[in-house]
């Protein structure tokens, strides 16, 4: 069987509900079932937190499709720089930002505004992402959010699985603007496939999908764009694209167009996430050289509901 699907990111997902509640150990829980998985298919999955990783996946024989975590929604640190730390070192490598709820310190595009960006304690977050290595994820984001954040970040952002706002105007996808400020921030929009993002309708084509890739590419070029199919995240499917064996159908629609030359394609397949997942151990490792230290959070949100031991550990103070 040739092995088309080198590299997944898989998304230790745990609902808005789960926010001041018990979203960290169910976001552990949910690290705990990607990680079995990859053990009991070890002659598909190979873990990876790092480029190096992926490649070694990828030249192993058989090839092994290198999996990677991410964390879909920072109410899932519970408003804990050290839980985010602790998320890297069980291997996450990205996280979104928010997902459809607001957290603390960051708006969601499904919520009215309340940060308007992001809070001294949101800046830490990204800054501590920065540090760590982990990829700022920006699909569900608010706008004013997602603006600070991609100033602020000094790696490469991306948009794990969001589409183009001009060509559907849904609360979801990028608008222009920020579409642009990627090419100067480095990072990557991975196109989604969500009918509902793609043609603001119930039902769409493979087309309708490729004029997303098209518009994107005619934009900021094609170095900034990549693959968000959100597969397991939908109940409805472009035809044409009803799952990922699909892909070979949209190359070839991309390849028809004339839009397209071969090597583009290539990096769109996964190079430019490649590049950016580079670019981002180098701030890692250039922050680490310079001695930046670990971001500390006194001024940590509070007031969020969860029950605490802070007077425990105060009476000993």
């Amino acid at each position: 069987m040739k092995r088309r699907i080198l590299l997944q990111f898989w998304s230790a997902f745990v609902p808005c509900s789960s926010q001041n509640k018990d979203a960290v150990q169910l976001t552990l829980e949910q690290i705990d079932v990607i990680k079995r998985l990859v053990e009991k298919y070890p002659q598909y999955f190979q873990m990876a937190t790092s480029v190096t990783d992926i490649l070694e996946a990828h030249n192993a024989r058989p090839r092994r499709i290198a999996s990677l975590i991410g964390i879909e929604g920072g109410h899932s640190i519970a408003n804990s720089l050290g839980i985010l730390r602790s998320y890297y070192q069980l291997g996450v490598r990205y996280m979104t930002l928010t997902h459809t709820c607001n957290t603390p310190w960051a708006d969601s595009s499904n919520e009215p505004a309340a940060a308007n960006g992001l809070t001294e304690f949101g800046e830490k977050v990204v800054k501590e992402m920065n540090r760590l290595g982990m990829l700022v994820d920006l699909s569900h984001v608010g706008e004013n959010t997602t603006r600070a954040a991609i100033r602020l970040s000094k790696a490469p952002v991306i948009f794990s699985h969001s589409s183009v706002y001009s060509l559907c105007a849904h609360k979801r996808n990028v608008p222009d603007d920020i579409i642009q400020s990627l090419k100067t921030n480095g990072g990557l929009i991975m196109v989604n496939f969500f009918p509902d993002f793609v043609k603001c309708s119930p039902n769409a084509t493979i087309s309708d999908v490729a004029e997303h890739f098209h518009y994107i590419k005619t934009m900021i070029g094609a170095d900034y764009v990549g693959i968000g199919g959100d597969f397991d995240g939908v109940n409805r499917v472009p035809r044409g694209l009803e799952d990922v064996s699909r892909y070979p159908q949209l190359f070839a629609e991309l390849l028809r167009s004339g839009q397209w030359t071969v090597q583009e394609l290539k990096n769109l397949a996964g190079l430019n996430m490649l590049r950016v997942m580079r670019q981002v151990e180098k701030v890692r490792d250039d922050m680490r050289t310079n001695g930046v230290e670990p971001e500390e959070h006194p001024d940590s949100p509070t007031d969020n509901g969860n029950c605490t031991s802070n007077a425990f550990f105060q009476d000993f103070v």
